[in-house]
């Protein structure tokens, strides 16, 4: 299941890999006085011609994402009330009609808490499980096989603004973005996108931990691992869990090579790079060094001399995310996004190899 951003130029849908998907969650379209809408026409266009090629691929669902990081601001208002949610509900299964697509996918981010200034409020909590309730009823309503899936978060805070149990009676699939574990702002390095469940004591000694307790907090590593043993003790069957993978990397600078500069402190954050720049540009290049942390189960770069640091997704980390999602499973796996990957022999090769041989 892959997000997928169009190019703003040189759109060409036919030379997708689609063959390796069976779904593509077109992203994103917005919640516009209170109904699902595009910002702009091109991308009506785009999208139109991204279903077109499912005359040459039968087998692909077509989906549409509403909402992402900096485009969640109207959910709140829309879902406060049941007239507003009717509005946005309606148009979305009008816009459905409209493209012929496959199913839905909200990514409000997020209920009930703060992020990227969008607006929130307590009564997210239950208004998210309204909407949801109210989009499962009218998708069914039309007769066809509509898929309705929401992006969640990969830590357990998040669960406390949800109702998951009732959510995922409504919810074909909760897609779990089980990266952006850490980021710039975070005051040390740590794998962003790790399978693996690093536990307290993995970290001891470590800057990163002095960190977290200097300021008071118990240090508690985030992992993909963790999080799917939480929803599936709150209850979520497996197969309604979709595993994260990511196809970009995140990096800091100002990093002290202790431990190849993994659970450091830092100088702030250097880049995000997708991975197609980070196998032709830094994986074991210009200085750069490749590591492996069993544990984590993830890959990370560290160059000295500069003293910069990168986590990020290789294709042995996301082979074994696809197989834990095989071996326990899970519903599938899903990444942000397609446009990142490798040309070739890149990531998502990588899943197809797995799923198909399993």
């Amino acid at each position: 299941m892959g997000y997928y951003m169009a190019p703003r130029d040189n759109y060409r849908p036919q030379d997708l890999p689609l063959d390796k998907l069976t779904h593509i969650i077109f992203s994103f379209t917005h919640v516009i006085d209170n109904e699902m809408q595009f910002r702009n026409e091109a991308s009506g266009e785009k999208l139109s011609m991204l279903v077109e090629q499912k005359k040459n691929h039968p087998h692909l669902k077509v989906m549409v994402a509403c909402g992402g990081w900096g485009g969640s601001g109207g959910f709140s208002d829309m879902a406060m009330s049941s007239e507003t949610r009717k509005q946005f509900v309606e148009s979305a299964v009008q816009f459905l009609e409209h493209y012929a697509l496959d199913g839905l996918d909200i990514d409000w981010e997020y209920p009930g808490m703060y992020a990227a200034g969008n607006p929130y409020r307590p009564e997210d909590r239950e208004n998210f499980t309204a909407l949801m309730r109210e989009l499962r009823q009218a998708m069914d309503a039309t007769g066809r096989d509509l898929v309705l899936t929401f992006a969640a978060a990969g830590w357990k805070n998040y669960y406390n603004y949800v109702e998951l149990k009732e959510v995922m009676k409504y919810a074909n699939f909760i897609n779990l973005m089980t990266y952006d574990n850490v980021g710039g702002g975070t005051p040390y390095t740590a794998h962003h996108t790790n399978l693996g469940w690093v536990k307290p004591e993995h970290v001891k000694d470590t800057p990163a931990r002095s960190i977290v307790e200097e300021q008071g907090y118990e240090y508690d590593p985030r992992s993909a691992e963790k999080i799917i043993r939480f929803c599936i003790d709150k209850g979520v069957d497996p197969k309604q869990i979709v595993i994260g993978g990511a196809f970009y990397g995140k990096g800091w600078q100002g990093v002290a090579s202790d431990n190849n500069g993994l659970y450091q402190s830092h100088k702030g954050g250097w880049r995000n790079a997708p991975y197609s720049t980070i196998i032709e540009e830094f994986e074991d290049k210009n200085g750069f060094k490749k590591y492996w942390d069993p544990v984590a189960k993830a890959p990370y770069l560290y160059n000295a001399e500069e003293q910069k640091f990168m986590s990020y997704e290789d294709k042995t980390s996301i082979r074994l995310k696809t197989e834990y999602a095989i071996d326990n499973g899970l519903g599938g796996i899903m990444f942000w996004q397609l446009r990142s990957d490798a040309e070739k022999d890149g990531l998502l090769d990588a899943i197809h190899e797995v799923a198909s041989s399993r």
